[in-house]
């Protein structure tokens, strides 16, 4: 695929808090989109703004240039290519912006071969960088052919061969979503130990886990406890982690306990594990 300009057709499938700003964005940008989800509903207001609805995978990429899956997890992936891979164009380029683990992708690119270059491209960021294409895109293989289409979306880092990128974002949600756990546990220490939340907050904020700190009690940002838990048990899966393991059974737990809390940000997790208010 040759194409550098707004010519180029786009099928983005996977339409949740991440995605639809993200298809906005390719919207916006001039490109023809189509759009795709499995609860039908969530693709409305891009179909108003311009996006053709496909009523299945198939349907989405069957005249697509560029295919964009932002799923939630290595099986949502597994089913969309089930369904997409049959009608795919040869010589199609599929980038992967979900949080999977390099086992997936490498799947997916056995089964792809020849019919299609596939870009493995997670990102950093939440849903207000995703709205004005600031995202951090870690890429990994070939992107010489979506260069121009990843750079409305963000800031690429090269990661180097297939698999990489998402190798790396799961190395960095690991380190965050335990960074985050261990600023709870820590406030709930010195809880403990009588010392004034705030005071120990900033003591906190002021070290060597600052970002996790500034994360815990973020405004505005959202990753759901639930997507949190599944990148634990990627990281976990892969090697022997048992600070991590022991992170993640802290999120399943609290998530388990309070109704409505596997889907709400991390940092309404991290207030509960640390025992302080809001």
């Amino acid at each position: 695929m040759q194409k550098t300009d707004k010519t180029v057709k786009i099928a983005f499938l996977g339409l949740g808090r991440m995605g639809v700003p993200m298809a906005r964005r390719l919207l916006a940008a001039g490109h023809p989109l189509t759009v795709w989800n499995r609860t039908a509903a969530k693709a409305e207001e891009l179909v108003a703004e311009g996006a053709r609805p496909a009523a299945s995978p198939a349907d989405a990429v069957r005249d697509a240039d560029v295919v964009i899956t932002m799923l939630a997890d290595p099986a949502a992936l597994a089913a969309v290519a089930d369904a997409a891979l049959p009608a795919l164009p040869a010589g199609a380029h599929w980038i992967d912006m979900s949080t999977v683990g390099p086992e997936a992708v490498r799947a997916l690119a056995s089964r792809a071969g020849d019919r299609a270059t596939l870009v493995d491209a997670p990102v950093v960021g939440s849903t207000d960088r995703a709205a004005t294409g600031r995202l951090d895109i870690l890429a990994g293989g070939d992107t010489a052919g979506v260069d121009h289409v990843l750079a409305t979306l963000g800031t690429v880092t090269r990661t180097g061969p297939s698999g990489s990128g998402a190798a790396l974002k799961l190395v960095l949600n690991t380190a965050a979503i335990g960074g985050v756990g261990l600023v709870a546990e820590a406030l709930r220490l010195a809880d403990a130990l009588g010392l004034d939340e705030d005071t120990a907050r900033t003591a906190l904020a002021a070290g060597p886990l600052g970002g996790a700190v500034a994360r815990a009690r973020a405004e505005g940002a959202h990753f759901a406890t639930a997507l949190a838990v599944k990148d634990l048990d990627l990281a976990t899966g892969t090697a022997e982690l048992p600070v991590v393991r022991a992170v993640s059974d802290q999120y399943r737990k609290a998530a388990a306990e309070e109704p409505g809390l596997a889907g709400a940000d991390i940092s309404r997790t991290a207030t509960r594990l640390s025992g302080t208010r809001r």
